[in-house]
């Protein structure tokens, strides 16, 4: 009987040590989630200058590139660049097998001196024409003056028959060198036509700038359009952008701007904005915008990507605190104070927003310590604060 008395005691012995060793921690628990003081990070509010941005992924462009392609269809005979190399204007980059259109040129050339020798012989026959013509009109004057009766009327019938042929062969002659030198322009135009063709086959850079790609190899046959090299002008490089159309009416030309690209994240290159779309793209309802930068990194690649931040306005010795440091009650904007060692919510008033930091132009005055919990704490009005 005691035995069991004795087991009873045991265990409600060991019942108590652990409801007390329970209470014990929800106490503990309680004590950090309720009164414990919470460890914060501490900001000093104070004059700053602000920067209102606004942001757009875009890529790295040149503003002048061509499509290198023949005018004429052809096979290729040779390309002199590949692509990464630096071409300037005026330079041969590309050939045509001309085999065909030199031969026809030398065939142009051949008909045109053959009509030249043929405008030639109508000028000798001309002037053989002319003489003819003038020995016609002699003797018909001559018969002409002679009293009637002195010469034959078939003397004189034949004088008459006589001009009118050598007038005629005269005007005849005319006529065919006047036909000739018609013939000789078409001529002359078809010489400079196939000459044309011939310089056709022969490319060059229209501008100096970079090989970017290149489509074709020696062999292949090309028609006119059809690309064999695209070459870029480094004169001007820029970063197109895609910013959103809430931002028209705050974004315009010269404003200052900043680029991060990718390859670099931790440096960011200044610029100006050079030029806006006015048009906006209906599927993303993003415009485009070109910033050119005042230096590019040391390796880039046309196409490649950055960050675009353009100045829209900013602000110079203003109360200002991060960004992070705000919270919203009733939607309205406050922060979290130290108010000796306690925190106190204050409805506070926003102005410039920049990328990190915002205006605070109320509720907040110079010497205030914002507050912001650290980790996965959190803040209520009157928690005791432990700032390192």
């Amino acid at each position: 009987m005691r035995s069991f008395r004795g087991s009873i005691i045991s265990r409600l012995l060991w019942l108590l040590v652990k409801l007390t060793a329970v209470l014990a921690v929800a106490g503990f628990f309680v004590y950090r989630a309720m009164f414990a003081p919470v460890p914060v990070g501490a900001f000093p509010v104070g004059q700053q200058d602000i920067r209102a941005e606004t942001l757009g992924t875009g890529t790295l462009e040149a503003r002048v590139q061509a499509s290198i392609s023949p005018r004429i269809s052809g096979r290729i005979a040779e390309i002199k660049v590949d692509q990464g190399d630096l071409v300037i204007q005026g330079q041969h980059l590309i050939s045509l097998d001309d085999g065909d259109l030199r031969q026809q040129v030398e065939v142009a050339k051949a008909q045109t001196a053959a009509v030249q020798a043929g405008i030639e012989r109508a000028a000798t026959d001309i002037v053989r024409a002319e003489a003819v013509a003038a020995d016609a009109k002699t003797q018909f004057d001559r018969l002409a003056e002679t009293r009637v009766g002195a010469v034959s009327q078939q003397d004189r019938d034949n004088s008459v028959r006589q001009l009118k042929v050598a007038n005629a062969e005269l005007a005849r002659a005319r006529a065919a060198k006047v036909e000739l030198e018609r013939q000789l322009t078409a001529a002359e135009q078809t010489q400079r036509y196939q000459q044309e063709k011939l310089a056709d086959a022969r490319i060059s850079a229209p501008f100096a700038g970079l090989v970017l790609r290149r489509s074709r190899e020696p062999g292949d046959v090309v028609v006119p359009g059809g690309e064999v090299l695209l070459i870029a002008s480094l004169d001007q490089l820029w970063i197109s952008a895609w910013i959103d159309e809430s931002s028209v009416n705050s974004v315009a030309a010269k404003q200052p701007a900043r680029a991060v690209f990718r390859s670099d994240p931790a440096r960011s290159y200044a610029g100006t904005v050079t030029r806006m779309s006015p048009q906006t793209d209906r599927e993303t309802r993003e415009f485009l915008v070109d910033v050119t930068l005042n230096e590019l990194p040391k390796s880039w690649a046309l196409g490649q990507r950055a960050e675009v931040m353009i100045e829209t306005a900013n602000k110079s010795n203003v109360l200002a605190i991060p960004l992070r440091t705000i919270s919203w009650k009733d939607r309205k904007a406050g922060v979290y104070v130290n108010d000796g060692g306690t925190a106190r919510w204050r409805e506070i008033t926003l102005g410039l927003r920049g990328s990190d930091r915002v205006e605070v132009t109320g509720g907040l005055k110079m010497g205030d310590t914002v507050i912001v919990p650290k980790g996965d704490a959190s803040l209520r009005d009157g928690r005791t604060v432990s700032i390192p």
